[in-house]
């Protein structure tokens, strides 16, 4: 995932450096119309450069997650692999919401929120050690993992022409965990269970790039990684995004995407310890409504 994000940090100034070239290769391509696509054209599209973006889309993730979570008895803690030892589904499907303000040319300030529920119930085929109980081998289990993101970001634009866009994010991945498990049957202790609730904050910080290719097409990349403590939670961070919008009609558009997140996390808390690697990939389709004033731009 790392040689991925990578790829797209060279992409995010790839792009754009090239793009005066290759814009008016794709317009003659697609022959939207006999003249040329120039940078006045840019700068006036209904989707492109408005004060205001609404994004609301489905996600379909696949996941692979691991959790290791020690209670205050002194047990030794098993690490799970949700997906293989809890039979939780790899592919998963999920909704997402994306708002976007520019206040100004340069300045942009973006809020989106996802959301994944998953739950399983299996037989076990190992022992497992979860907060403060163990559970047999052939015990038979239900368990949980229910997260929420939300991301906050600000971006600063250190190029801004109407064809394209290169700028710095800063922001902050916040996650809402809740992972439990227990007992389905009297295997064992009967009305065992267990749950670990956790809110971990992990700043980030990233590059993006936005590109109108043609009247019709836009390009949008992102990548974002930070490592760093804050109070009693230890965390690192990776995620990207690569999207490719279609107008369909006015301020209306289509977006298909591609999106990413990595996710480690330590946490220390006064009864119980835990730690999670969270990944997942996979493709995205949403629709976007932009309104308000368009930016102005210095070619």
């Amino acid at each position: 995932m790392r040689q991925l994000a990578t790829l797209l940090l060279f992409a995010v100034f790839y792009i754009p450096a090239f793009a005066q070239d290759s814009i008016p290769t794709a317009t003659e391509t697609i022959k939207e119309d006999h003249k040329s696509f120039t940078d006045d054209d840019a700068a006036t599209l209904p989707w492109h450069a408005r004060r205001f973006r609404l994004m609301v889309g489905t996600f379909f993730p696949i996941n692979n997650t691991t959790v290791k979570v020690a209670g205050n008895n002194g047990n030794i803690a098993t690490e799970i692999d949700l997906e293989d030892d809890l039979g939780f589904q790899d592919n998963t499907t999920s909704f997402y919401a994306n708002v976007m303000w520019r206040a100004s040319k340069r300045s942009r300030f973006e809020l989106e929120y996802f959301y994944l529920n998953r739950e399983s119930s299996k037989t076990l085929e190992k022992e497992i050690t979860f907060n403060d109980h163990t559970y047999p081998v052939n015990a038979s289990v239900n368990a949980h993992f229910n997260t929420t993101i939300t991301r906050f970001a600000y971006g600063y634009a250190i190029l801004c022409k109407p064809k394209y866009e290169v700028g710095l994010l800063i922001g902050s991945h916040v996650m809402f965990i809740d992972l439990g498990m227990g007992l389905s049957t009297n295997v064992g202790s009967v009305g065992v269970s267990d749950k670990f609730k956790v809110t971990a904050p992990l700043p980030d910080l990233g590059i993006w790039s936005e590109v109108v290719i043609t009247r019709k097409l836009g390009l949008y990349v992102n990548a974002n990684y930070l490592s760093a403590k804050v109070d009693n939670i230890d965390g690192q961070i990776l995620s990207y995004n690569v999207s490719l919008l279609y107008n369909v009609f006015q301020n209306l558009s289509l977006t298909a995407g591609y999106s990413g997140l990595d996710i480690d996390v330590e946490i220390t808390k006064k009864r119980v310890n835990g730690s999670f690697d969270w990944g997942y990939n996979g493709p995205s389709l949403a629709v976007t409504y932009t309104f308000g004033n368009h930016i102005k731009f210095r070619k």
